[in-house]
């Protein structure tokens, strides 16, 4: 049996891998106004949740670095299905927290468990598609993380009404298992040997695969040798600087919203969402522009800079003017622009190790660039987000627009001409 367009049944799965993915993170901020009622925190409620949202990040940022690195050894499938069961068993673990101690400590198994999916995305997208595509197909896969943030917060809401927190987290922890069905059967083996892929489509995925180094790449290259090319330190100085905008609304959305304009678990589910609706678009409109823009002529090099160019420009404007917004509607509006300009950047960016390294290498320089991003997460969090009162999510949102030029430079002067390197 053979199945045309193998492909994007491919990165389809692994855009739902990466809502589920979403749904079991962002449901400790959902329903923690709830849970920390439960836990009688008081006043501390804010401060335990940074500590948590810091230690999940820790433990995040030192599995991707790791994870990449492993999916690069053992290959997207069994990395894939090494990730979600991790992760979904930390999910389903939160129920049976009942202390501030033991919510953090399945936090960390939940970051441990998640990181993998985003350096396994790259590397799958660069053995299942062709260079035209991979941005497009990186989008379909961000488009994921939106989804799941447009779905979880009105779905952990009705869950909680349903079966209350501890239920929701059962629930929501059971869907990664489900997942690794379909994702056994299609993902039988890397394009060139899986039974289930045309002849036509396989030689379309392999036609510019061909390795044009020496045995050295063939091999991978590893951590140490990835650092030595200035290209490798665009793409991390890039997602540093970039990704901490993401987090604040992933990890701080709801809390934001609780104390900005008083909202409640049931009124943080009918406006959270908003937002990543634009960062859904902002996924697929940049990378079927990116497609579009290079089959239409235009190099790599030039569409990959100018998409990152005019998208740091939306970012800037929403953050702004999110710094300035009154009252919650207009507020989410400015957020949903930064999130698309942020998803039509990132696109491109995360696409960035497979234009550079072959696919032997791409899971390797990913995870270093999602460990970059969560030690810039890290550090915006530790710096300013425990002390925010209502006074001063102002100065976060004025920080995130400060630090966006620097990640548009990053690959501006470091970057170069985005193609393939021939290695040292």
């Amino acid at each position: 049996m053979k199945i045309k367009g193998l492909r994007w049944w491919i990165v389809g799965l692994v855009a739902l891998a990466t809502v589920i993915n979403y749904i079991d993170r962002q449901a400790l901020g959902i329903l923690w106004p709830e849970i920390a009622k439960d836990l009688q925190l008081g006043d501390s409620s804010k401060e335990v949740y940074s500590y948590i949202a810091l230690f999940f990040t820790a433990a995040y940022a030192i599995s991707k670095g790791l994870s990449g690195r492993i999916f690069d050894i053992i290959g997207t499938k069994i990395g894939f299905i090494v990730s979600i069961v991790i992760w979904s068993i930390a999910a389903m673990l939160h129920a049976v927290a009942s202390s501030a101690a033991s919510f953090t400590f399945f936090r960390v198994l939940l970051g441990l468990g998640e990181a993998g999916n985003w350096p396994g995305a790259t590397k799958s997208n660069a053995e299942w598609f062709p260079s035209e595509e991979r941005a497009f197909a990186q989008g379909i896969f961000n488009s994921g993380a939106s989804m799941g943030a447009i779905i979880s917060a009105p779905l952990i809401a009705a869950l909680f009404a349903w079966i209350g927190w501890k239920g929701t987290f059962i629930f929501i922890g059971a869907i990664g298992f489900i997942w690794i069905m379909p994702w056994l059967f299609l993902n039988r083996d890397v394009p060139k040997m899986n039974v289930l892929l045309t002849e036509e489509e396989k030689a379309y995925i392999l036609k510019d695969q061909a390795t044009l180094n020496s045995n050295v790449e063939d091999k991978g290259l590893g951590w140490i040798e990835l650092l030595q090319y200035k290209q490798s330190w665009a793409v991390l100085i890039a997602r540093f600087m970039l990704d901490p905008i993401w987090w604040f609304f992933v990890l701080w959305l709801p809390l934001y919203l609780n104390e900005q304009f008083g909202f409640n678990v049931k009124e943080i589910g009918a406006f959270a969402w908003i937002p990543y609706v634009g960062a859904a678009i902002g996924s697929l409109l940049g990378g079927w522009m990116a497609k579009y823009l290079i089959k239409s002529g235009w190099t790599v090099n030039k569409t990959r800079k100018w998409l990152i160019i005019i998208a740091g420009v939306l970012i800037v404007i929403g953050m702004l003017g999110g710094s300035q917004a009154a009252n919650p509607t207009v507020a989410m509006l400015l957020i949903a622009l930064v999130l698309f300009g942020f998803q039509v950047a990132i696109g491109n960016i995360q696409t960035l190790p497979s234009d550079y390294f072959s696919d032997k290498s791409v899971g390797t320089l990913s995870g270093l660039g999602g460990t970059a991003a969560a030690l810039g997460t890290i550090l915006f969090s530790t710096v300013l987000i425990p002390s925010i009162s209502e006074e001063s999510y102002f100065l976060v949102f004025l920080l995130g627009a400060l630090l966006v030029p620097l990640g548009v430079g990053a690959i501006l002067f470091l970057g170069g001409n985005i193609h393939r390197l021939r290695l040292k």
